[in-house]
């Protein structure tokens, strides 16, 4: 997806401000919503790109005028009306006017900290063949998809190199649009700085990418 979202490359947002010390929660609100993101996604209605796609959905001038929590509030808003767990009007009374939705369970408490702590596993135990080998040549594909999608605008149409194939994963383009996991090779390929940004850029830096089959071709 092209959106305001996709910032690697771009320019002009001034310098990147850290702070020492800084806490995983700045405000209570931020800690909420991250347990309820957490326990919404429990529920089986939606999956990690499809909740990603959400938040990238944001209003341009409202993403850029966000938080990185206020996004993903956003986000979980439109997947709650989209999915029919929950209506607008109902998040703006905070009373729920409905019966709970059939199939719908409750993510417990005492799941919650194990749940963080393990992750999930998005590696895909096959055996797929490999399109690429470390040392190949490749061409990131100059795809403008109206959905979802990792292949960053600044290497489409940019040759690189790939230097390791990861194994089999899960293809987030297809898995956020709920068309299937469509597992597929992840390839480590670097791109050269010239080759991005023109002569102008340091002669041996380069950016590494992890990339799907689907987003490469061969020279």
């Amino acid at each position: 997806m092209n959106g305001v979202h996709d910032m690697g490359g771009m320019q002009g947002f001034g310098p990147i401000e850290r702070e020492d010390n800084e806490p995983m929660f700045h405000h209570a609100w931020e800690r909420r919503v991250f347990a309820l993101r957490l326990a919404c996604g429990g529920l089986g209605r939606w999956n990690i790109d499809m909740a990603r796609h959400a938040n990238e959905r944001m209003p341009p001038a409202d993403y850029l005028a966000a938080t990185y929590y206020e996004r993903w509030l956003w986000g979980l808003q439109q997947l709650l009306v989209e999915k029919s767990l929950a209506t607008r009007e109902e998040m703006l009374s905070g009373k729920s006017l409905a019966p709970v939705p059939h199939g719908v369970i409750a993510f417990a408490p005492e799941r919650v900290e194990k749940a963080v702590r393990a992750g999930r596993n998005y590696r895909v135990d096959a055996v797929l063949p490999t399109r690429f080998f470390v040392g190949t040549a490749v061409i990131a594909r100059n795809i403008n998809p109206v959905g979802a999608t990792r292949l960053p605008r600044f290497v489409r149409g940019k040759h690189g190199v790939v230097q390791r194939d990861h194994g089999v994963f899960i293809f987030p383009d297809t898995n956020a649009a709920g068309l299937g996991p469509k597992p597929q090779h992840l390839y480590s390929v670097r791109f050269a700085a010239r080759e991005l940004w023109g002569d102008g850029a340091p002669h041996n830096d380069g950016v590494y990418l992890d990339l799907w089959d689907d987003y490469l071709d061969p020279i």
